[in-house]
């Protein structure tokens, strides 16, 4: 009897291991959610919608994702934590049910030139392996293939310890074979520096010669190791210093100098500039260091390595005809191919992984890409791709993968291929967390949760939880606006005149000639790596009058917000301190007014080692980052920080009249107001903004600038359903008030609001590059003679 009955107990039907089969979460708070509580069912596909800023990734990537990688991380001895970052346990009540989790999101790749779709994926690092068992002539092993290793020579002596002995000078040799080009030291490019645009040579050093973003000759440190080196004349013109001074000056060796009593390094201006601008990404500067960097260094191609990045002993050993540089340089579908070709019995567990890497770019979209292509120019879609490649093939079961917007930067087309390999993913047994606005992505959820119902502090709610149909049938701004389709425009506006483009060849660009209308809402669409970026951004001049909005991210630590990264709070500042008469700098948590106690952060950080950091607020300021004293100096009855506490909105009302009326600053509010950012804090922390608030904050900078044609870049990333149609009001807006708009984007609802549409293609790669479409919305529904034409026409329903 007993035994029958432990057998019951044990059956898979009643087993107690299958009742845990929920994520459970109760009591989120974590930025702006509101004691969230939910259960989410294991080994499905849930899909969190909701606008934007209403805590969808607070939930999945700051609680769910942030606490599983700190369980995990604690798991290990607390010698590794020592190295690991530290992790806070997220702001909630109860986690239970979770599993290991994998986040793939859309943070750009690499801020290294040396960091190339090959290196981030290991396929370079196969291929390498590959050349050095196959390559003829054989030039020595894997390194000697790499352009991130450089060729190594060394002898001498060396000191050795052994047992009674007390010292025993060894002769010793170290020799190491790479692949680096010694020009240009792997990255392709060579650099010139104009050294007009460093300094103005009329000027001494004492009178602020220095051009250069940030340097300010009166209290600068870099600025006054050169003024007080001793190796130049402060006071003299910089064209008047001797060929010594200007040896020191422009070359000097690192050398120990003191300054104001303090130790400090003196080197050469070229150097130093070289370590600090050429040593990163071009791409992932500051909009201002980029455009200084633009002016100041012109990059060309390397003559010795022909922009390969590798030795000439490298570029030589080839197989089948191929160098390893060849083999970088193919479209990675020509390279899967060119490596099923290489027959060889000795390395062939390495061409099946080589191969089934390589298929994998295929299979999700990307096999247009060459291994060669720097990581730092990929969009945050085709970022967000890469990373997925190393889990495709992957074994591991009951994980939790947690995606960010995965069709970002996908043409509709591309969209099904990535629902089937979401699907996959899931149908292996592991739990997929996905963040997504697309109606079509939101169509294959197994569950879906909603949240909102607005963003900022008026979301942080679960609205809905459950079916695909259930949420249609719901009264929640997502299910009201699940089906929403923009019509066609019954009457296009007329273009003032056109934007020449003749012979394009920027990257797979075939000679591309077309004329881009002005004065109208333009937009460029194609399937993913067609050429639209190319078209737009490599071939339009970026002469003055030309204000371009891309997708590279807007950078922030905690102390940046909305008013100091729009420059909101410079007439802020000086609006307090004209009301009371004092200085601008006192209403600066970064400067003269800030804290004391916590230097103006509002917390008091406190580090505990291996164990996660913790943060209190200041007793002192109560979390107001000011000093008691400031906080006296009022404007319209709001001291600084309380001021900094309003929402855009009510700012705007506030700067617009009345005793604290500010012009200046009531511009950048209405503007941060049109791009639908009107709930923002403008003193909210730029860390605790989504991706999509990071897109539009930047769009609404650019608003400003003085310039006739706007290009932005997919700028519906991260917008919920409901605000596309704002977007497309703000992009009206802008056409009416004289601009020209041309738009890179994918959203079926910009295209059919579009006055003129180019589409480029056929295909991707090499197998794009082409105008394949140029006119009106309505006549390329009309005509369905693309792959953009069928899916536009399916989404009006002509």
């Amino acid at each position: 009897m007993s035994r029958t009955t432990r057998t019951d107990a044990q059956s898979p039907a009643t087993h107690d291991a299958d009742s845990h089969d929920m994520i459970r979460v109760h009591g989120a708070r974590e930025n702006n959610l509101k004691d969230v509580s939910i259960e989410i069912p294991k080994r499905r596909l849930t899909v969190f919608t909701g606008v934007s800023g209403s805590g969808k990734s607070s939930l999945v990537f700051d609680t769910i994702a942030a606490e599983s990688k700190r369980l995990i991380n604690e798991t290990y001895s607390a010698f590794l934590q020592g190295f690991m970052p530290t992790m806070a346990r997220p702001e909630v009540d109860v986690l239970d049910g979770l599993t290991t989790a994998i986040t793939v999101d859309q943070q750009r790749m690499g801020g290294d030139p040396r960091s190339t779709v090959g290196t981030a994926t290991d396929a370079n690092a196969m291929l390498r392996i590959l050349f050095s068992r196959l390559g003829k002539p054989h030039i020595g092993p894997p390194s000697a293939y790499s352009f991130n290793t450089a060729s190594v020579r060394a002898s001498g002596g060396i000191t050795v310890e052994r047992g009674a002995e007390k010292t025993k000078t060894v002769k010793a040799t170290f020799n190491r074979t790479g692949g680096m080009c010694t020009r240009c030291e792997g990255r392709g490019k060579v650099s010139d520096i104009d050294l007009t645009q460093l300094y103005d040579d009329s000027k001494s050093l004492a009178e602020g010669a220095f051009t250069i973003p940030g340097w300010k000759s009166d209290s600068q440190w870099t600025v006054q190791v050169y003024a007080q080196s001793g190796f130049v004349d402060p006071d003299k013109p910089i064209r008047s210093f001797t060929k010594k001074e200007m040896q020191a000056f422009l070359y000097g060796e690192p050398t120990k100098v003191k300054v104001n009593g303090v130790n400090l390094t003196y080197e050469g201006l070229i150097p130093k500039i070289q370590k600090s601008f050429l040593s990163k990404d071009k791409e992932a500067m500051q909009p201002h260091i980029r455009a200084f960097v633009e002016r100041a260094v012109t990059f060309a191609t390397c003559p010795e390595c022909d922009g390969t990045r590798l030795t000439e002993g490298a570029r030589s050993s080839k197989i089948n005809r191929k160098s390893i540089a060849d083999a970088c340089a193919m479209e990675i579908r020509d390279l899967a191919e060119w490596v099923r070709g290489v027959k060889e019995p000795s390395v062939a567990p390495l061409l099946t992984a080589l191969q089934q890497t390589l298929d994998s770019f295929v299979q999700i979209g990307l096999g247009y890409l060459s291994l060669d292509r720097a990581s730092g120019t990929l969009s945050g879609g085709e970022a967000q791709r890469v990373k997925m490649i190393r889990h495709l093939g992957s074994s591991l079961t009951d994980v939790t993968y947690v995606f960010d917007e995965p069709t970002a930067g996908l043409h509709p087309h591309d969209i099904q291929r990535m629902n089937n390999l979401l699907l996959q993913l899931r149908d292996k047994g592991n739990t997929v967390l996905v963040v997504e606005h697309k109606p079509e992505v939101i169509a294959i959820a197994d569950h879906v949760v909603d949240l909102g119902p607005g963003a900022g502090t008026a979301g942080g709610t679960v609205c809905f939880e459950g079916t695909v149909e259930g949420l249609k049938s719901g009264d929640t701004i997502t299910g009201r606006h699940l089906d929403d389709r923009a019509s066609l425009k019954e009457e296009v506006r007329k273009s003032t005149g056109a934007l020449e483009i003749r012979g394009a060849t920027a990257n797979n660009l075939q000679g591309v000639d077309v004329d881009i209308p002005l004065g109208v809402l333009s937009v460029i669409t194609g399937v993913a790596g067609s050429g639209k970026s190319s078209l737009v951004h490599g071939s339009i001049p970026t002469e003055e009058g030309v204000v371009s909005v891309d997708q590279s991210p807007i950078r922030g630590s905690r102390r940046s917000n909305p008013a100091t990264y729009t420059g909101l709070l410079d007439p802020i500042r000086k609006a307090f301190a004209k009301a009371n008469d004092v200085k601008p700098a006192l209403f600066s948590a970064n400067s003269e007014g800030a804290c004391p106690s916590c230097n103006g952060a509002g917390v008091i950080y406190s580090d505990l080692g291996i164990m996660a950091g913790t943060a209190t607020t200041c007793e002192d300021c109560g979390g107001k980052r000011f000093d008691a004293s400031v906080l006296e100096y009022r404007l319209g009855g709001r001291d600084i920080s309380e001021v900094l506490a309003m929402p855009v909105t009510e700012a705007e009302e506030f700067f617009g009249s009345g005793e604290a009326a500010t012009p200046a600053a009531h511009r950048i509010l209405q503007r941060l107001a049109d791009v639908g950012l009107g709930y923002l804090t403008i003193g909210q922390p730029l860390t605790t903004l989504s991706g999509g608030e990071r897109q539009r904050l930047k769009l609404a900078t650019h608003m400003g600038d003085k310039g006739g044609v706007y290009v932005l870049d997919e700028p519906t990333t991260g917008l919920h359903l409901a605000d596309v149609e704002q977007l497309l009001g703000l992009l009206d807006r802008l056409v009416e008030s004289g601009k020209s708009v041309i738009v890179i984007e994918h959203h079926q609802a910009v295209m059919a609001h579009a006055d003129w549409i180019i589409d480029l293609g056929p295909g991707a790669g090499h197998d794009g590059g082409k105008i394949v479409f140029e006119g009106t919305p309505a006549d390329l529904v009309a005509a369905r003679s693309t792959l953009t034409g069928e899916h536009l026409a399916a989404y009006v329903g002509a």
